[in-house]
């Protein structure tokens, strides 16, 4: 596996990422399980948005400084903002699913935090071990690229077919395997994934709730990594793009949460982007689709969908 970034930006990267981390779960910790408004979720929202801009710009004047072309800078940019504002897009379904967990099993607004919190760390983990293999496998198999453009495609016909419908988490296969394998209580117990109840120590419906999180994460990452992989092949930007994402996941839940229903059309956009995606990539050997123009397709996708959302909600008769 190739990558244009020189050690220290990936020194630089982990640097980030650990100082973020200690932000994010140590100091806010001190807040205590609370309530997020709109204002502290759109704020922490701007702040990592504010960070991943950053870094791509340390990203382009690092190319710049190791090539001596800002072409290759440029391009290598637009690779990264495209990379992110896909992981973003993508994060919005996981955060639906996030969503509806959390009201299935109806969790206090204020315990949310800490199982997002855990969740972050969790996929943070897994899609750098996704990442560096399938990296690996791509630059072993080539053939592989079709393989992940046909199961892109697939996933956006299915995702298209599914908007709009409820889930139905009684049916969640994963969660029946849960309650048969685990005894669960009724009720929570603060912030405990464990209580103890008749003398026997039993799990918490928190517990299961970060179970189906942690499932959501694995889904989320085999639905989106190959979607990154369609727009560059380089680890680094891979990784960094999908890292910066899922670092401002939480503020982005709290902040989508309440406005989720004015955006019911975005998993048709979703669906779109990903079969885009997908073409691009099983057309990688017969045309290749330029950066910039990919970028254009993901942001004209979004904004249409968003203001289609707005429109047909604001048409439809208040009941």
């Amino acid at each position: 596996m190739q990558t244009i970034a020189p050690l220290w930006l990936w020194t630089t990267f982990a640097g980030i990422v650990l100082v973020s981390l200690f932000v994010d779960f140590v100091v806010l910790k001190k807040q205590g399980s609370h309530d997020i408004g709109v204002k502290e979720a759109l704020n922490w929202s701007l702040v990592w948005i504010a960070l991943s801009f950053l870094f791509n710009g340390l990203l382009w004047w690092a190319v710049k400084d190791s090539t001596g072309s800002s072409e290759i800078a440029d391009t290598k940019s637009l690779e990264f903002l495209t990379g992110y504002l896909i992981e973003k897009s993508l994060a919005v379904d996981n955060i639906f699913v996030f969503l509806l967990v959390f009201t299935y099993f109806a969790v206090p607004t204020h315990f949310q935090k800490r199982v997002l919190m855990i969740g972050i760390i969790g996929a943070i983990a897994l899609r750098t071990v996704m990442i560096l293999v399938g990296g690996w496998l791509l630059a072993e198999f080539h053939w592989i690229l079709y393989v992940f453009g046909a199961f892109l495609i697939l996933t956006g016909v299915k995702m298209w077919w599914a908007a709009g419908k409820e889930p139905d988490l009684n049916d969640n296969p994963a969660l029946k395997l849960l309650r048969k394998l685990l005894p669960v209580s009724k009720n929570y117990d603060g912030e405990n994934f464990w209580t103890v109840e008749n003398g026997k120590r039993i799990a918490t419906p928190l517990f299961m709730v970060i179970c189906l999180i942690a499932l959501t994460d694995v889904i989320f990452a085999v639905d989106s990594i190959p979607a990154i992989f369609a727009i560059t092949s380089d680890p680094f930007i891979v990784l960094t793009s999908n890292v910066f994402a899922i670092l401002g996941l939480r503020a982005m839940y709290f902040l989508l949460a309440a406005v989720a229903n004015k955006f019911h059309l975005l998993n048709y956009g979703l669906a779109v982007i990903l079969v885009f995606i997908g073409a691009k990539m099983c057309l990688i050997d017969v045309y290749k689709i330029p950066v910039l123009f990919s970028l254009g397709v993901v942001v004209g996708i979004l904004v249409v969908t968003m203001l289609l959302s707005v429109r047909s909600a604001t048409a439809q008769p208040k009941g």
